[in-house]
């Protein structure tokens, strides 16, 4: 019987988390200074943990004669290609500029040719201060802010600005705004059910700093003296007439616009995690109350180590998640019977199979959301370079589906075109040319047996890594190289997943 309920188990560990594991639990924003990094680079980022759309798009720079307008539209996110309208709802037109930069178009627009690039994670805030009336979600504030600004101040002034005019209709945001010389934390919510406006704060963060934002407001004590803070000039206000702050004492934007499930704290497992691998030295509890908004690192940080922390799923340490799921091993000439961890076990099982096995032996998985999860729809990391001319200066190195599986491909602030697999979305049908699921679907098979898998995704991922950092086009690159290296590395890194699929089904077919 405990066989049969292990193996429906093992099946079910195939089917996707369940909509109550996204809630809180949606994103990752690490933020490093430009004094901070290995290089000189400021570097934003983004995982996109959620069913989210895939397709992404190069969106040209245009020049807009008098009277044009711009669309602000709502629905967006759940497109499946550029142009379909499927759910998405006109909000209104604004004044359109007279020229626009191009931009990278994901889910959540991230960089542009200017060198300017955001990264984003949702806080959700009290809900009593949202009002689906506003106009603006924080996708489409990206948007037009990547198409009129080039520098991290002028679009947090623009976004904000523009929010307070026509409406900021969303959820509690953050986003992670940099250009090639500064990088902020800019967080934004609405103002009341039945009031149009936005209420928002921004900090940034020190050169020397690095910072992290997930799903939690991070932006604490609120001193308008202080230049490294900007502010709507409403912000108490809103706290005070909603009753999120009795006006007493010192204003702290996180205690006044959190929510309930961080446990009256400024941080999770993650912040946590991050802070503590890249500053040890500063001692940090998981008990404190609170965390610093940002660290000094002990150690400069690359690009590297970036994205070897966004495919961090906590194993070897205590919060690790497989280190329970067990078996035994008979004696054989090499070594002694003894009891190791399972094959099977990986740090991205559903709801359904950690019930299972805690049913079997209780306490055997406790839940930690890891950095890198397998309900991510894309993930990016972009560093910014203020010694290179901007075309090649930033460079948003884009992954596709878990970020602890998939490999990264560079997009060029001068980039003119993705490869055409991008442009189509996977999470809504199965599509086998589609760039989501030529890296999913080896993805997925690998969790069969994770722990006999792991380190030949980590052996491949490091591989084209240290292939696509070290080939970068130089300061001359024009457009067509840009878009050639991206091609080029794209194809190199599917070849690659297509090759690991065919190995495993060649591995577990028969069984493993």
């Amino acid at each position: 019987m405990k066989r049969i309920i292990i193996a429906t188990a093992f099946i079910m560990s195939f089917l996707p988390l369940s909509a109550q594991e996204y809630v809180g639990q949606s994103c990752t924003s690490i933020m490093v200074g430009r004094l901070a990094s290995a290089d000189g680079s400021v570097i934003t980022s983004h995982t996109c943990d959620g069913r989210y759309r895939t397709w992404s798009f190069v969106e040209p720079a245009a020049d807009h004669g008098p009277g044009a307008r711009h669309k602000v539209l709502r629905g967006t996110m759940q497109t499946a290609f550029r142009g379909d309208t499927t759910g998405v709802r006109l909000m209104g037109t604004i004044p359109e500029a007279s020229h626009t930069y191009a931009y990278l178009n994901t889910a959540y627009p991230c960089l542009n040719e200017k060198q300017l690039a955001i990264g984003e994670t949702t806080f959700v805030g009290p809900d009593t201060l949202i009002n689906s009336a506003g106009w603006f979600t924080i996708e489409e504030l990206e948007r037009v802010a990547l198409q009129r600004c080039d520098r991290a101040r002028e679009a947090i002034f623009l976004m904000g600005r523009l929010a307070e005019q026509y409406g900021y209709g969303d959820s509690g945001e953050c986003l992670t705004v940099a250009d090639k010389n500064e990088v902020w934390q800019f967080e934004i919510t609405g103002v009341g059910k039945d009031r149009i406006g936005a209420a928002w704060v921004a900090r940034r963060v020190p050169d020397d700093h690095v910072a992290v934002s997930a799903n939690i407001p991070r932006i604490g004590r609120v001193d308008r003296k202080d230049k490294s803070i900007i502010a709507s000039s409403n912000l108490e206000q809103v706290a005070l007439d909603n009753g999120l702050w009795d006006g007493q004492g010192e204003f702290i934007y996180w205690k006044c616009y959190n929510t309930d499930y961080a446990n009256g704290k400024n941080y999770n497992d993650r912040e946590f995690f991050i802070f503590n691998h890249l500053a040890p030295s500063l001692g940090l509890s998981d008990d404190m109350p609170e965390l610093p908004f940002s660290v000094k690192p002990d150690n400069k940080v690359s690009l590297r180590d970036v994205m070897a922390l966004y495919r961090e799923t906590y194993e070897g340490t205590s919060y690790d998640m497989t280190r329970n799921v067990l078996m035994s091993r008979p004696a054989t000439k090499t070594h002694p019977a003894d009891t190791v961890v399972s094959p099977v076990a990986n740090p991205w099982l559903t709801t359904t199979m950690r019930n299972t096995l805690n049913t079997l032996v209780p306490g055997t998985v406790e839940f930690r959301r890891t950095i890198a999860v397998a309900w991510c729809a894309y993930s990016h990391v972009t560093q910014l370079r203020n010694w290179l001319p901007d075309s090649v200066g930033g460079v948003c190195w884009l992954s596709l589906d878990n970020p602890g599986q998939s490999p990264r491909v560079p997009v060029f602030s001068g980039t003119t075109v993705v490869p055409k697999a991008y442009w189509a979305c996977g999470q809504k049908a199965y599509k086998p040319d589609c760039a989501l699921w030529l890296f999913r679907r080896a993805n997925k098979l690998a969790t069969v047996a994770w722990q006999s898998t792991k380190q030949k995704f980590s052996e491949e991922i490091l591989r084209l890594e240290e292939m696509a950092i070290n080939g970068l086009p130089g300061k001359e690159a024009s457009e067509a190289i840009l878009n050639a290296y991206t091609e080029y590395i794209y194809n190199e890194s599917v070849s690659t997943w297509s090759d690991l699929e065919q190995k495993l089904w060649l591995q577990f077919g028969m069984g493993f």
